[in-house]
């Protein structure tokens, strides 16, 4: 096929554009609606028996998970995608509006927020644990599909009738649009997953923290399958894709949170 048959991307990653700088990006706009679509699916949660965690500490809860993946995933970006820079230059990591974010360290900060939100209102974490991943899939998808506005992030050459040519790539090759793959699978059928998983079982109350660690997995298999569409943006590790070899530690956490032994959650 003809290389001008193929879609080439020109979107513009600002919805509304005040300066070089600011306006209201369809990235900003993603995290905004994956948050809302968490904390409306905790306060369905708090509304049933199958949750500890009170209605009213919801926003407590998801300012702490707000702070958890920005902190997390802005730091995990650098130390795991662009060491080089942020010891060259520290105050990149302060400068939010050339982007940057890892999905990897967002986890890691979500982590830490749980912990310290679990601490400090004695809920238990695996539990938290569990309510969190069932909505974490929203916040992928929506983010998938602004990487995709964006243009970036861009997949591996294709000659597949759905390529598309990402002119920010520097040429003109068609591509896979990975960004979308990446939607459908972290986005979409995890969320329909996790979704089942909580409603249709008794696992979030008999067994914590074990659909947090099935979704650990999950997400760290279909990350790595999507990695084989999409282009590695950092040198490689051990041969595989950074996505595909820090997934491997989120397998070893999902194991153990699958295997460990937890008591039932007492009703509420």
């Amino acid at each position: 096929m003809s290389v001008f048959a193929y879609w080439t991307h020109d979107w513009d990653p600002f919805l509304i554009q005040f300066s070089d700088h600011f306006g209201i990006r369809y990235y900003g706009l993603a995290y905004l609606l994956g948050f809302v679509t968490a904390g409306w699916l905790l306060h369905r949660y708090a509304r049933t028996e199958k949750s500890h965690l009170p209605e009213a500490q919801v926003i407590d809860f998801m300012t702490a998970i707000v702070i958890g993946v920005f902190a997390g995933g802005r730091l995990g970006y650098f130390l795991f995608y662009q060491t080089d820079t942020i010891m060259h230059d520290p105050l990149s990591l302060l400068r939010v509006w050339e982007g940057g974010m890892a999905s990897h360290g967002g986890f890691l900060g979500v982590a830490c927020a749980l912990v310290w939100f679990a601490r400090s209102r004695r809920i238990s974490g695996f539990h938290l644990a569990d309510l969190i991943a069932s909505t974490t899939a929203a916040g992928l998808l929506f983010g998938r599909v602004a990487n995709f506005i964006n243009g970036e992030l861009w997949g591996k050459p294709a000659s597949v009738a759905w390529a598309v040519i990402f002119p920010a790539s520097g040429n003109l090759i068609p591509r896979h649009p990975s960004q979308i793959y990446e939607a459908l699978l972290e986005g979409v059928l995890l969320l329909a997953f996790a979704q089942w998983r909580f409603w249709k079982t008794d696992i979030v109350l008999r067994h914590p923290g074990r659909l947090a660690g099935e979704f650990l997995i999950a997400y760290a298999a279909v990350r790595a399958f999507g990695e084989m569409f999409r282009e590695p943006d950092a040198d490689l590790i051990l041969g595989l894709s950074r996505g595909t070899f820090y997934s491997v530690f989120l397998i070893g956490g999902g194991l153990w949170m699958i295997l460990r032994k937890s008591p039932p959650l007492k009703s509420s």
